[in-house]
């Protein structure tokens, strides 16, 4: 889909001078060379865009930079998926290729105006850029609000407490894909930012000649927000990675728990086996086969090997 934007109130007729930002949706290749022969831009392909060596993402040939970087957005229900975006910023209009539906996009195309500046593909790129940063910024919040409830979940419910312990084990499982779920996202989330990141440091750094004062300004503020959400991305990632460990030991301790009562129960198995084994031996010279109360003799004494060992663990703390 092929979507043209003027940055005025008058609507763009087609692919004309007036078109200052041409945003392409999944383009098809008839597209992306209609495009081309419209603007003389190059047009890159999905498979350009997608590069991630450095050397392709970020190009400046004869001042018309050519810029891509994986972005995330959500699909139809809702999750995360990561997609690729591209950028081609001319001093007369920016092009704009994607391949995933963009509530940033959408509604940064809703209220773009130029008003009364000069002609120039940095504002929507710049603004394009703001709203990006800023969503990040906004999912990443949603993520730590998320972190923060789970983590309470995990040393309220996951220490036990009166709950039946399937319970906790079914919970602790889900847990445990919930927090595999939120680390992806924020790895998906990191990597947005990252490039996002290298794109306001290259266009820093080649500063174009129709590059103004006050969009570098506008870079700058850009920078030092990406600098710092990169900070709380690795908070979060760090967080993410002591809720694992938390989780996976809080699992080992429900194993362990199990584990320990098969082994009372074999324990305490053992001498009434032997007890019973013993006297159910027939031999005509044991003298216990002519015991009045031999019957009630041997269940007394199997009673009891199996109280003594239970009270000597309860004793110790093993139960």
């Amino acid at each position: 889909m092929l979507r043209v934007i003027t940055g005025t109130t008058s609507p763009a007729d087609g692919l004309t001078a007036q078109a200052i930002w041409i945003d392409l949706i999944d383009p098809t290749d008839a597209e992306r060379a209609e495009v081309e022969r419209a603007t003389g831009l190059p047009v890159p392909d999905r498979a350009a865009v997608a590069e991630i060596e450095n050397s392709s993402r970020l190009v400046n040939r004869n001042g018309v930079l050519t810029l891509s970087t994986p972005m995330v957005s959500r699909d139809a229900a809702g999750d995360l998926v990561a997609a690729p975006i591209g950028f081609v910023v001319a001093p007369d209009r920016l092009l704009t290729l994607r391949y995933a539906g963009s509530v940033v996009f959408d509604r940064f195309a809703g209220h773009f105006s130029l008003g009364g500046e000069q002609v120039s593909g940095m504002q929507p790129f710049l603004g394009l850029l703001e709203a990006l940063v800023d969503r990040l910024a906004d999912v990443l919040e949603q993520l730590g609000a998320e972190l923060d409830a789970v983590s309470a979940d995990i040393f309220d419910r996951g220490t036990g407490g009166r709950a039946p312990s399937r319970r906790r084990d079914a919970f602790l499982q889900v847990t445990l894909a919930d927090v595999g779920r939120m680390g992806a996202h924020i790895s998906q989330l990191r990597d947005g930012l990252l490039g996002v990141g290298r794109i306001v440091r290259f266009v820093e750094e080649t500063a174009p000649a129709w590059l103004h004062e006050t969009e570098q300004k506008r870079l700058k503020v850009l920078d030092r927000d990406i600098a710092s959400l990169a900070d709380y991305d690795t908070q979060l990632t760090n967080k993410i990675q002591f809720l694992l460990d938390a989780t996976l030991g809080f699992i080992n301790i429900e194993q362990n728990n199990t584990i320990k009562v098969l082994t009372v129960v074999s324990i305490v198995g053992i001498p009434p086996t032997f007890i019973a084994s013993m006297y159910g031996m027939n031999f005509k010279n044991m003298p216990e086969l002519n015991w009045t109360y031999g019957y009630e003799y041997g269940l007394a004494l199997i009673a009891m090997s199996i109280v003594i060992p239970l009270v000597i663990f309860w004793r110790r703390g093993w139960l």
